[in-house]
């Protein structure tokens, strides 16, 4: 009984990951749309904002409390923002990474689509 419940439950996240993607396919983490927003927010952009920093888009992992609110881009691989994992910290992360993070049954992390500009104050 407990494969066959471990079967469904797998079978069922699988469903959910595949819902979330066009076609089967991972979700783009990076957009057209968003890289435009990040032209006028290279690295060291917002240096001496602090908190008053705007986010432009937030990545989460959908399996753990794994969220990375990203500020600034250099426009090829590398985000600057707030990551809240064990603790929250401001730091460099990058896309590639993001993209190459897999967690149970295959889940990837996603971007939040709701997710509206706020401020580095709001998600401290």
């Amino acid at each position: 009984m407990r494969l066959l419940a471990t079967y469904k439950v797998k079978e069922s996240l699988r469903g959910l990951n595949h819902a979330l993607t066009k076609e089967g396919t991972e979700m783009k983490l990076l957009t057209k749309e968003i890289q435009k927003k990040f032209e006028s927010k290279p690295i060291g952009s917002t240096e001496g904002l602090g908190d008053d920093a705007e986010i432009v888009v937030k990545f989460f992992t959908p399996w753990s409390n794994w969220t990375w609110y990203a500020t600034e881009f250099d426009g090829e691989d590398l985000f600057f923002g707030l990551v809240d994992g064990f603790e929250k910290e401001l730091g460099y992360f990058s896309l590639t990474e993001l993209e190459s993070v897999s967690g149970p049954f295959g889940l990837k992390i996603e971007r939040d689509l709701h997710f509206e500009n706020k401020k580095l104050a709001d998600v401290r």
